[in-house]
């Protein structure tokens, strides 16, 4: 479904690539995780994809999706498969969303970006949107602005937005950061139940360990703007084979007693 190769990133001439040399593929309904520490450049690698980089930056190399080359895209062009091809879930939901629009309006806004669909006629579409991903009263929630929701009714949101337009891959950018470890769980449970309903491809970044192993058929360990290690999660889990890794798996273990009910084990 989607394959890199050789992809480098690089944010301003002259200077170091932020990613450089990454190849890799995501088959079809695969989940792959893409962990690493702050700065690994996992999320520049996602965002190469997402054709949402800063401006100035350059991408080198090849990355294709579904058997088209979407690297050299045009904004208008890879605005046709955002939302609808492929979605993301971002960081922060409280920066994520509008503060002056509400939620309905803004996911509406997703729906009429890509359908030709009525302001009226979008009303049960909204609705069914959030109330799949758990949010109750969605006919009283939609005329919410996000600030009077609370941190994981947001994230819902956010994750509905994604979802609306019945998306082939997700691009899932640590998308429980910004939420307390009661709502991570909560959020995470949605985002394998919605996978596991509609069929789709994840990529998730992360530096939590204990959510990839939990979630992902695949890990790339990222780190200095490359990949260290890829390999199925049982085969890393059983015999890591790069420095990085074992360490990362080691404080793993050493955390699991603590933090196996929540997921919580961060990269070092």
């Amino acid at each position: 479904m989607l394959e890199l190769k050789n992809v480098s990133v690089t944010y301003r001439a002259g200077k170091r690539p932020a990613v450089s040399n990454i190849s890799l593929t995501v088959a079809e309904g695969e989940r792959l995780g893409i962990v690493g520490e702050s700065g690994s450049g996992k999320s520049t690698l996602t965002s190469a994809i997402l054709h949402a980089l800063p401006q100035g930056s350059r991408v080198d190399g090849e990355i294709t999706f579904q058997g088209r080359e979407i690297s050299s895209l045009g904004e208008s062009q890879f605005r046709a498969l955002r939302s609808v091809e492929i979605a993301r879930i971002p960081q922060d939901p409280l920066a994520s969303l509008s503060p002056v629009l509400r939620v309905g309006d803004q996911v509406r806004h997703v729906i009429q970006a890509h359908r030709s669909v009525s302001k009226r006629d979008c009303i049960p579409l909204i609705e069914e949107a959030l109330a799949e991903v758990g949010i109750p009263e969605p006919h009283i929630k939609r005329r919410a602005f996000p600030h009077e929701l609370s941190g994981g009714m947001r994230q819902r949101v956010l994750i509905a937005m994604s979802l609306v337009n019945e998306p082939t891959l997700l691009i899932a950018d640590e998308p429980r950061t910004a939420l307390d470890v009661t709502v991570q769980a909560q959020i995470l449970d949605l985002i394998q139940r919605e996978l596991d309903t509609r069929g789709m491809s994840m990529v998730l970044i992360t530096h939590d360990i204990g959510v990839v192993t939990e979630v992902c058929d695949r890990i790339i360990v990222m780190r200095h703007g490359q990949i260290v290690e890829d390999g199925s999660t049982e085969e890393l889990l059983r015999n890591p084979s790069h420095p990085y890794t074992k360490q990362l798996f080691a404080a793993a273990r050493m955390q699991g007693a603590t933090t196996e009910s929540t997921g919580q084990v961060k990269t070092p």
